[in-house]
């Protein structure tokens, strides 16, 4: 049974082989591009349930290439492969589109790991067709990733769905920094919790369509998400 469609993005060639030929013993299809342009194109042409992206490419990089592929799906998961390890680096990588960041040299047994995390939220997304959420004048509708106030629908990517559902399940209860980071992306470090804080600022901007909808910063602890009574 496939396992599901990869984009895989690599200007190394050796890499890309191994990266392919790994993913499909275990029952991925993988479509192997040598560079950012060849992807965006095979992008366009294809449906794919996960992309694999180098940073550095030939004609189009990696940041690049995930902001287009962002301009075309918010839903699709990425994660970056790269040797880069700079902080600013990898907050560009998450600004750009990214869920996560591999930094090289890693093996294929982690790579395989993460894929599966998000690999398996898409689906259970799918399960949750239904789930619906009012806050306050807002509706939430997790499947359609939109926010709808009454005027205008807004268009969540899926981490800020992912995180405002996590929020919406503990509305008004004080959350740890580390359990949403846990419970969102998987794991809790430095450089995923500014990612996080990123998508905190986008949410506080959805919610200018509600002023009764607060999404505090308890200094020390995490975070509250307060529905008041208009």
């Amino acid at each position: 049974m496939q396992k599901g469609k990869v984009l895989l993005a690599e200007d190394d060639l050796a890499l890309g082989f191994v990266i392919k030929d790994s993913l499909q013993d275990i029952d991925f299809e993988v479509t192997h591009c040598p560079d950012g342009e060849t992807a965006w194109q095979q992008f366009q042409k294809k449906e794919f349930d996960i992309c694999l992206l180098d940073v550095n490419m030939p004609v189009r990089d990696g940041f690049s290439l995930a902001k287009k592929i962002r301009q075309l799906s918010d839903v699709v998961p990425i994660i970056f492969l790269t040797a880069k390890s700079m902080q600013e680096d990898k907050i560009k990588g998450f600004q750009s589109g990214a869920d996560d960041y591999l930094t090289k040299p890693f093996s294929m047994e982690e790579l395989i790991l993460r894929m599966e995390v998000f690999l398996r939220r898409t689906k259970k997304l799918q399960a949750d067709a239904d789930e619906v959420y009012q806050l306050g004048k807002l509706k939430f509708v997790v499947n359609e990733l939109k926010i709808y106030t009454g005027k205008e629908e807004i268009t969540l990517t899926q981490k800020e769905s992912d995180l405002l559902r996590f929020f919406a399940q503990h509305e008004n209860k004080v959350l740890k920094r580390e359990e949403v980071l846990l419970h969102v992306w998987g794991k809790d470090d430095y450089f995923l919790g500014r990612s996080m804080d990123v998508f905190i600022t986008k949410l506080r901007k959805h919610f200018k369509a509600d002023p009764n909808i607060v999404l505090e910063t308890i200094h020390g602890v995490g975070f509250r998400l307060q529905v008041m009574q208009a």
